[in-house]
Formats: structure tokens, sequence, C-alpha cells
């Protein structure tokens, strides 16, 4: 029987707690570590975070429009650097924010959630703006496949409350419709579902009820962006138990040295887990 996405995710945060780093190699970063910009660069910085942090950080979201800029050899990298991760016993989430209808959606679902795809990831992150109901056949494969999907919900750009909080036709907001759909694909699945959301670190507070989700919530935004481990609370309520913070800069500006990498990132976590404690 195939070991669902939401036990596992559940397991490796007991074990190392409730961080995601984010590996995005802006070339800003490439700079500040002494690599060249190019594909070389690219494959000594993704897979140098995954070896100085493999063994202390619960998941890491590599995003893939870094890699995709750099041709075939920057995919060579990112089938790599999955690899990497799973053989360190750690969760991958790629980034990829996909979103579409009929057969391009199963296309993408089949690279990114298929078994024997190099580059299907543990999860991925959706996009549910061409109607939640396009997404139902890409939470079907991840569920049989024991992976899962972070539904894309409240995001931290400023331009996005004016479509996520749009109010839809049945009187609901366009987020909430969101919200709904994830909990109801959740319902009955212990100890977590497999379809989570995505709601920014810095937002205000939404006033939504997130506790019926039955799901992980990746919250994106943390350190360098502005939002606080200790901030959570007050968006999430008695939801927090279920975000799953998620740094990028903040840790990877420590780099290149891995002992930096690892004192930033134990930190995070040390942080995260005194917020849950108090729960």
């Amino acid at each position: 029987m195939t070991t669902s996405y939401g036990e596992r995710l559940t397991a490796v945060i007991k074990d190392r707690g409730a961080l995601c780093v984010g590996i995005d190699p802006h070339p800003a970063l490439l700079d500040r570590w002494g690599l060249p910009r190019d594909a070389a660069g690219l494959e000594r910085f993704a897979r140098g975070t995954v070896e100085a942090l493999g063994e202390t950080v619960a998941v890491f979201k590599p995003q893939s429009a870094f890699y995709e800029a750099y041709g075939s050899a920057g995919i060579a990298v990112l089938e790599l650097l999955l690899a990497d991760i799973a053989a360190a016993g750690a969760i991958s989430l790629l980034d990829v924010k996909r979103g579409d209808i009929g057969s391009t959606m199963d296309a993408y679902a089949a690279a990114y959630l298929a078994e024997g795809s190099t580059l299907a990831a543990d999860a991925i992150t959706i996009t549910p703006y061409v109607g939640v109901e396009t997404l139902a056949g890409t939470a079907d494969l991840a569920v049989r496949n024991g992976r899962g999907v972070y539904v894309l919900a409240l995001t931290s750009n400023p331009e996005a409350p004016a479509q996520q909080l749009a109010r839809t036709a049945a009187g609901t907001t366009v987020a909430e419709t969101v919200i709904g759909w994830a909990a109801d694909r959740n319902a009955g699945a212990e100890p977590l579902g497999s379809v989570g959301l995505v709601v920014g670190a810095t937002i205000d507070p939404p006033g939504f009820d997130f506790a019926k989700l039955n799901g992980s919530i990746l919250a994106p935004g943390v350190g360098a962006q502005g939002g606080e481990p200790e901030h959570l609370p007050a968006i999430f309520g008695p939801a927090t138990d279920l975000v799953l913070p998620s740094a990028s800069r903040e840790v990877l500006s420590a780099g290149p040295d891995p002992e930096a990498l690892r004192e930033v990132a134990t930190s995070l976590v040390g942080r995260v887990n005194s917020v849950r404690s108090l729960l």
C-alpha cells in the first residue's frame, strides 16, 4: 500500500521540524556564493545546499523557473537535485505553479507526479485560476502515487487580493472557494490529506478558518521577505500547526559555508518549534 504524502510529511516534520527551504538560485545569490551564472554554477549552488542541509531540513522547494532559465542543462540539474533531496530523506516540493485544462493539465501532472518521471517530486504547487475542478485529475494522480499538491489560495503579492478576495456568484471569495475545495478533498484523511494550500506568511490576517483543511499550508516569505515565525498564529490561528513556513534568501544568503547555512536553518526551525509548542 502506498504511503500517503500526509503521512510522509508528518513523519519528516516530527523528526526535523517544520521548515521548508526554497532552493532559488537567483543570479545575485550565485554571485554571493562566488559561482558563475551558468549551469555549472547552478549545480554547485543547488546540490551544495542539499549537501549542507539535507539531514537538517524537512522540505526543500526548488523554484523550477530558475532551472528552466538554463534550458536543458538547467533541467538536468533539477533532475539531479530532486534525486539528491530524496537520497537525503527530505521532501521535495517543486514550485512550478502549473494550471490548465484537459489534456494539457494531465501532461503537467504526468511530468511532475507520475512514477518514473525524472522530474517527479514529492509535491508540486498548482494554480486554480482556470477553475478548481480542472485540478481534480492532478490531485487524484498525486493521491494514487503518494504525492501532494499545494494550491495557490492567498499569495502575498500586492495585486493578489483583487482576484483572490473577489466574490463569486455564490457569494464567497475566490480564496474561500479554493480552501473549501481543498478541505473537501482531504476529508477523512489521516493524519493529513494530500491537498495543501499556499498562503503567504506576510499577508494581513484574512479572517478565514483554515482549521478544517486537514492538510498542509505552505507559507512562503519567512525571513528576508518580512515574515516571521512568531507572526504565524495571527494569520492562521488554531491551524498554525498545519503551517509549513518557507524561507529562501534568509537561509541561502548565509552560504556557501555549510556550517553557516545549518546555523540559520537550525535557528529558524527552533523558532518555529517554539511557536508550535505554544498552541
